[in-house]
């Protein structure tokens, strides 16, 4: 098939285009080509997104394609990109987020829970990430027939080469040293990650026998314990772990979830308590095969042993303000 991808230059466009490379497609990939370099035999179209769709998509409007794939953010580039492609398409996959739902609360939640309000605007910022998503949906749905169209929404997505260093923060920290481990107290709380290529997979197989139709694609359910547990089994990690209720950590300055300073995985806000624990079952019926956690999680120690296990992270702590943590604990 002839496969045009509007992005693919960053983590996740860049594997499904290596994957779909390796399946014997043709990709072609639209980016400005700063994030990142194509993969290994794509053809990469240089272009800018914000500019109007007549400018952006001049390169690739001319011919037909077997499939898009989107993973936009911005609304406005769904919606320039479904007005100029939409009918140049086959099929077409848009990469959503399960953080289009209204509610997180709700354990087992699927599909058809209720979305946030589409963000009217063209950028959306972190804050509106959701309603964002939201808005790139509704531009592809209304530009394309629904037999047309697959809409995946991950949750949480993991995996080695993973750029936002949540998922792999623990078992790299388990790597690290013996030292003590400062952990949240939240040994039951819901944890669900979808391997990066288990998601890659689904999308590839979904274009190559036409699935149309919106599926939440995320893991199975654990408990933060056990993905500690697996974590530092992993690791080799021997030393005493210190687990610290959330209110302390907040207190301490901790970060939930990402970032620096952060406890990555831990989620404070209650509200929030069931984004990592939704329904997978539809994706499942329609053949997604998920790779178990201890397979997940050796491949991602691997590359973090690559990356560097006390290089600078981008969620986590860094190895001296965790001991500088521990020291405020045990004043």
């Amino acid at each position: 098939m002839d496969l045009l991808i509007l992005g693919g230059t960053q983590w996740l466009g860049r594997m499904i285009a290596t994957e779909a490379l390796a399946r014997g497609h043709l990709v072609t990939c639209l980016a400005r080509g700063e994030a990142g370099a194509a993969a290994p035999g794509a053809d990469l179209v240089v272009a800018d997104r914000d500019a109007p769709g007549d400018v952006a998509y001049a390169s690739v409007v001319d011919r037909d394609w077997d499939a898009v794939v989107d993973l936009t953010r911005q609304p406005g580039h769904a919606r320039r990109a479904a007005a100029v492609l939409g009918q140049r398409a086959r099929r077409v996959v848009f990469v959503s987020s399960c953080s289009v739902y209204a509610r997180h609360d709700v354990r087992g939640a699927d599909e058809s829970a209720e979305l946030l309000p589409a963000l009217a605007g063209d950028e959306s910022t972190p804050e509106t990430y959701g309603e964002g998503k939201v808005a790139c949906e509704a531009a592809w749905r209304a530009a394309v027939p629904e037999a047309r169209l697959l809409v995946v929404r991950p949750g949480l997505i993991a995996g080695p080469g993973d750029p936002s260093d949540r998922a792999g923060y623990w078992v790299a920290r388990a790597a690290r040293d013996d030292e003590p481990m400062l952990v949240p107290d939240i040994p039951d709380a819901a944890v669900q990650a979808v391997d990066v290529r288990d998601l890659v997979r689904f999308v590839l197989d979904g274009v190559e026998r036409g699935l149309a139709g919106t599926f939440d694609v995320v893991g199975e359910r654990t408990t933060f314990a056990e993905w500690l547990a697996i974590s530092r089994e992993l690791g080799g990690h021997r030393g005493d772990m210190v687990a610290v209720a959330p209110d302390r950590l907040a207190d301490l300055g901790i970060a939930e979830w990402a970032g620096p300073d952060s406890m990555p995985l831990w989620i404070a806000d209650p509200t929030w308590g069931a984004f990592l624990d939704r329904s997978n079952a539809a994706a499942r019926g329609e053949g997604l095969g998920l790779r178990s956690y201890r397979e997940l999680l050796a491949d991602v120690l691997a590359w973090e042993r690559e990356a560097g296990l006390a290089r600078e992270r981008r969620a986590g702590l860094a190895p001296p303000r965790e001991r500088a943590f521990l020291e405020a604990l045990a004043r």
